[in-house]
């Protein structure tokens, strides 16, 4: 833009003069096109000579900077020069919303596409994560897509997250399955507590959280006394509690749908006796190998919240510093220790059981032996049916001749020490 107007010669400087012996010369005549320039108005520079054209989004605070560039999708050409193209409508939207998902009253009734692309663009941003915020947001989603969100929650050896995570691993409310093996719960904690509200909970896997009976109790009332709880519960992992009693079994037998059942590891002294009060009031029999539904490898994290569960691991998980001591002492001669903050399982209480201490227990595929122990309550004495009673039922019931009676089982009378753990609800 520095260029003159109507101009044929740019180097033409106009009449030269050269000072000699104290008077003026003019070296050069002034030319016709001089005079016609001379009398027309010098143009003026719209731009100054240092002036350089910018893209306006690099300019600004950093923050509406950031904003700006989302708007845009950079990619190379083959001839390495940058191209960017502008992001369609329904993006820019998607990503505006995410960005205030926080004020987001309801979403009930909205498409389950677009919310699962919303969900998937507030986790990217990591508004989930979010101390003020990420609660209620997370709640947003949860109360109008339920088991979409989140279906199967794994917990294990993870005691830090549920600590910090407490109030937002309580707004699953539609889990089917859940694993909180090795998270030191206890009797008294408030997550326990809210597991009893789950109605539709099928697999519950509860190894060593030192639980007593007291914890199943309180555990098992609503079943017991409302008919409201853990009733579609299938399959329950009670394993290495050793405050788990013989007393404490009677609170299990409200589990009427309960297909597996593993108490290996707890205070239970008279196995015989537990294995006879199980197979009678579960029909469930006991297994003479481990079982595969108490290796803990099909409860996984499944839902549109997985990455958001990681991303809450990754901030709470201990740091590395243990590792790094380990290393040291390696590096020394010394034996690396195994501790419990370099291992994501229980490698503890996951060796194999002996035979006499393994309790498990499941449900016949083929016929189960409660409809088998019912027949022979009517079939009087016919030998081919006093054939299938001997296979449905243990010797040591024939021996007693203990007769299972289903149909007139007693209701469970309550106690004052129930009237007093429902009034805590």
């Amino acid at each position: 833009m520095s260029y003159h107007l109507n101009s044929e010669s740019p180097f033409d400087a106009g009449s030269i003069y050269v000072r000699e012996n104290g008077t003026l010369h003019l070296v050069n005549k002034v030319s016709s096109y001089a005079n016609n320039v001379a009398q027309k108005p010098r143009p003026c520079r719209l731009f100054t000579k240092g002036f350089s054209v910018a893209l306006c989004m690099n300019r600004g605070d950093e923050a509406s900077g950031i904003r700006k560039k989302d708007h845009f999708i950079f990619t190379y050409t083959r001839e390495g020069s940058l191209r960017y193209s502008v992001k369609s409508l329904f993006n820019l939207v998607l990503g505006f919303i995410s960005d205030n998902v926080c004020h987001v009253d309801s979403l009930m009734g909205f498409p389950e596409q677009i919310s699962e692309a919303l969900f998937s663009a507030a986790e990217a941003r990591q508004k989930f994560s979010e101390p003020v915020t990420g609660l209620k947001s997370l709640q947003t989603f949860t109360e109008a897509y339920g088991s979409l969100v989140l279906s199967s929650l794994c917990l294990r050896s993870r005691h830090l997250l549920v600590s910090e995570k407490l109030e937002e691993i309580k707004s699953f409310q539609k889990l089917t399955c859940l694993d909180l093996s090795c998270c030191r719960l206890g009797d008294a904690h408030e997550l326990l507590e809210h597991v009893t509200t789950l109605s539709g909970l099928i697999q519950l896997h509860l190894k060593d959280n030192c639980i007593s009976d007291a914890g199943l109790r309180k555990m098992t009332a609503p079943v017991r006394v409302m008919k409201q709880g853990l009733q579609q519960l299938e399959l329950l992992d009670l394993s290495c509690n050793p405050k788990i009693t013989d007393g404490g079994l009677k609170f299990l037998f409200c589990f009427s749908k309960l297909n597996s059942l593993d108490i290996s590891d707890t205070g239970v002294k008279d196995s015989k006796a537990a294995i006879l009060k199980i197979q009678t009031r579960l029909g469930l029999v006991q297994s003479k190998e481990p079982l595969k539904e108490f290796d803990h490898t099909d409860c996984k994290t499944e839902g549109w919240a997985e990455q958001v569960v990681l991303q809450w691991w990754e901030k709470a998980k201990p740091k590395d510093t243990v590792k790094r001591r380990t290393e040291a002492q390696h590096f020394y001669g010394k034996r690396k220790r195994v501790t419990t903050e370099n291992r994501d399982q229980c490698t503890a209480l996951d060796t194999e059981l002996k035979a006499s201490a393994m309790l498990q227990f499941y449900r016949r595929a083929a016929e189960s032996s409660h409809l088998v122990l019912q027949k022979d309550a009517s079939a009087g004495q016919n030998p081919e049916l006093q054939k299938n009673k001997d296979v449905g039922f243990p010797k040591e019931a024939q021996e007693r001749n203990i007769k299972p009676e289903f149909a007139n089982q007693k209701v469970a009378q309550l106690t004052t020490a129930d009237w007093d753990l429902l009034n805590t609800y």
